[in-house]
């Protein structure tokens, strides 16, 4: 049992897997490679929505899950829900062992994850971070110089949070991301690959995609498939408040 819940978790994780190492020398880049990062991340905005994807009121994902992990390949079927509406999220994650929420109301963020554990901010990560694409506030810089990839960007945001998003050289729509953080004084990293999108009132947002989530010894896979993807539509406020059990 214990080790299902911490697969659950690892689930969560996989969703939000994102934070911040701390500086590094090998992100010195050139001038010109700035630029080409910040052209390759203005052609991925384009071509997942351009204009519509920026100005983007609302995004709700929902669907389907399946979890395993290195020790336990048995699937542990569970299903998400993401809300985003502004600086607002709410994130929910239903299985039989450890369901998990968490939401931010523009002020607070509320978790009824265990022992006051609170997720890094998902408003933060991922693919709705692309649309803050031009905003000086979220400031687009170059890969690492030791990235393998030949084609991306890095989105930085005011907090510090970072994604490494790579690219389709043809297309300029995004094969995946991933980022490396602390927690509890262990850096843990994470990588996504995506698999299927969905133009959904002309947003192009990915439908089905996987994660790896690795924590040195143990190791989470999660495969996610949105079956209800939901762009700009009206959000009450109440869903972003969360009441702790």
């Amino acid at each position: 049992m214990r080790m299902f819940r911490l697969m659950a978790l690892c689930a969560v994780l996989s969703v939000v897997g994102f934070g911040q190492t701390g500086p590094s020398k090998e992100n010195v880049v050139s001038p010109a490679a700035v630029n080409s990062a910040i052209d390759i991340a203005k052609a991925a905005l384009k071509a997942h929505g351009g204009e519509k994807l920026s100005g983007i009121k609302t995004l709700t994902l929902s669907g389907s899950v399946a979890v395993t992990a290195s020790g336990a390949p048995q699937a542990i079927p569970a299903t998400f829900a993401m809300i985003f509406a502004g600086e607002k999220y709410r994130l929910d994650i239903n299985n039989p062992f450890q369901p998990l929420s968490q939401a931010f109301d523009g002020v607070n963020t509320h978790s009824t994850a265990p022992n006051g554990f609170e997720l890094p901010p998902v408003n933060r990560i991922g693919f709705i971070m692309l649309s803050k694409v031009g905003d000086a506030k979220f400031p687009i810089t170059a890969l690492l110089a030791a990235s393998k990839k030949k084609s991306g960007f890095r989105i930085t945001s005011p907090e510090g949070f970072y994604t490494d998003y790579f690219v389709d050289e043809k297309t300029g729509q995004l094969k995946g991301y991933e980022s490396s953080y602390e927690v509890n004084g262990k850096v843990v990293t994470t990588s996504v690959a995506i698999d299927k999108c969905r133009l959904v009132d002309g947003v192009l947002v990915p439908e089905k995609f996987s994660q790896r989530f690795d924590l040195g010894q143990f190791t989470a896979y999660a495969d996610f498939k949105a079956k209800e993807i939901v762009v700009n539509s009206a959000i009450s406020d109440e869903i972003f408040s969360l009441t702790r059990k």
